[in-house]
Order: structure tokens, then C-alpha cells, then sequence
């Protein structure tokens, strides 16, 4: 079970919910990928005037955990006031934390993460921060009060899968005992098995599922190599090797002629 702010959660696939074709294909995509947590952003789904009324009650009708984020969010204010309506709309002290400070590649703007992180602690709320692999900021960041890391792999969208694998290695290597969720740039099945053989605890997805070609399909395959790649992890890996080691040894046993 993974365990995220004391609370324990039955899968490790965390599900966006931006960007689907259809309200069924999307309902449809949770159901299959098993999932017990999903994001949704309520900046943009309020936005250009619209309430996102209907859409957020389709989310509580799916009976997952919500995790409201402050996707789109460009400092530290607009980010805080986001948390602060989402919770009153989810009713939720859990918040995903975005403050974005590059445009181009939606990299978090780290110095004002961690100040709303540290606002948003001390009102109350169990923060889910949006960082990069950097280990200085992780520290600042659990400083700060947070108990849980997202840190990303790749940007927001890329698809292009774990960037630098020495980055996540030490990240999770520094803090053992963290939840650590990767959040961004996963983009197949085999990227999320992958750093899931690394030892992270969880994967957040939604590009990836989102805008395949079959959603629903391409949500359970996830799940799938999720499950693998964290039962992989536990049951121990061989490392690589630079000597080929047969699989049958011939030294020390028997030579029939």
C-alpha cells in the first residue's frame, strides 16, 4: 500500500484528468487503469467564464481521491488563492503544487514553490509539490513542510521519458523514506516501469494516457507496467555486468565422456 499523508492508497498510478476526448472515454480510462487518485485543475477548468460545475461533479461521481492541482498557476499568490478555492470546492486539505516559471518548458519556478509551499503548509493543507529532480530544492521543500515529492522526469507533455536517470537515482537514494511520485514527461508504459524499478513509490500521469490513440487501453497498460516494474523493484534486480556469467556453470561439476 502506498501511503501519502497517512493515508493508504491501493494503486500507484495517479490519473490527470485534462485533455480526454469524451467525459465516457475519460470515466471509462479510471475505471480500466485502476487508479485511486486523480488530478484535476480547477484554474482551467474555470476558466474563460465557465463554473466547471459539471465537470467536477462528474469527478466526485467517479469515487477516487481527488487531488485538486494549481496547474497554470505563475506565482506564488495566484498559486495560494488556487489551493485555497480548490479546497473549498473539493473540500480536500490535499493540494498538487504548480508554480511554473518557464513557459516554453513549464519547468517550476523552485524559489517560489517553496514559499507557497510554505504558506499553504501552515494553512492546514497536505501538499503534493510539482519540482525537479534537484536535491537542494527537495530539502528546501521538506523544510517547508511537505511530506510527499513530485519530482519530474522529462517536461510537462514530452512524452520523452526519464532525462537523467543519475538525477532520479540520487533523489531517491537521498531520501529513502519520502514518497516520491514522478510526475511529468513519462510518456510509454516502459518509462514508467523504469523509474519504477528505481523505487519510486508512484507515477502521475495525463498527456500520455490522454492523447493516445485508445485512452482506455493505453490507462491500463500503464497500470500494468507500474505494478510490474514496483514488483520488480522488491523482488531485487541483478545489476548489469561487464562478464557474461553462464547460466549453467561447467566448472566444478561432472564431465561425462
Amino acid at each position: 500500500m502506498l501511503n501519502l499523508y497517512g493515508a493508504e492508497i491501493a494503486s500507484r498510478l495517479l490519473l490527470g484528468t485534462a485533455r480526454y476526448p469524451s467525459p465516457a472515454i475519460l470515466t471509462e480510462a479510471v475505471q480500466r487503469s485502476q487508479t485511486a487518485i486523480v488530478t484535476v485543475s480547477l484554474r482551467r477548468e474555470t476558466a474563460g467564464g465557465r463554473n466547471g460545475g459539471g465537470f467536477f461533479d462528474m469527478i466526485r461521481a467517479l469515487g477516487v481521491r481527488v487531488l485538486p492541482n494549481t496547474a497554470g498557476c505563475h506565482g506564488v499568490s495566484e498559486a495560494v488563492l488556487t489551493a485555497k478555492m480548490a479546497r473549498e470546492v473539493f473540500q480536500t486539505n490535499w493540494i498538487k503544487l504548480e508554480v511554473i516559471g518557464n513557459h516554453d518548458t513549464l519547468q517550476p519556478d523552485v524559489f517560489g514553490l517553496v514559499e507557497a509551499a510554505r504558506i499553504l503548509s501552515g494553512e492546514g493543507f497536505e501538499v503534493f509539490p510539482y519540482t525537479t529532480d534537484d536535491l537542494v530544492v527537495a530539502e528546501r521543500l521538506l523544510e517547508a513542510g511537505c511530506k510527499v515529492l513530485m519530482p519530474w522526469c522529462a517536461p510537462i507533455g514530452s512524452a520523452a521519458g526519464p532525462l537523467n536517470l543519475s538525477a532520479l537515482r540520487a533523489i531517491r537514494g537521498h531520501f529513502p523514506e519520502v514518497p516520491l511520485i514522478v510526475d511529468a514527461g513519462i510518456g510509454r508504459p516502459s518509462h514508467a516501469a523504469t523509474v519504477m524499478e528505481l523505487g519510486f513509490d508512484a507515477v502521475l500521469l495525463n498527456t500520455a494516457v490522454a492523447g493516445a490513440g485508445d485512452p482506455v487501453s493505453m490507462a491500463e497498460a500503464f497500470a500494468r507496467a507500474i505494478e510490474a516494474g514496483h514488483q520488480a523493484f522488491g523482488a531485487g534486480m541483478l545489476e548489469p555486468r561487464e562478464m557474461a556469467v553462464p547460466s549453467t556453470p561447467v566448472i566444478g561439476t561432472a564431465v561425462f565422456a
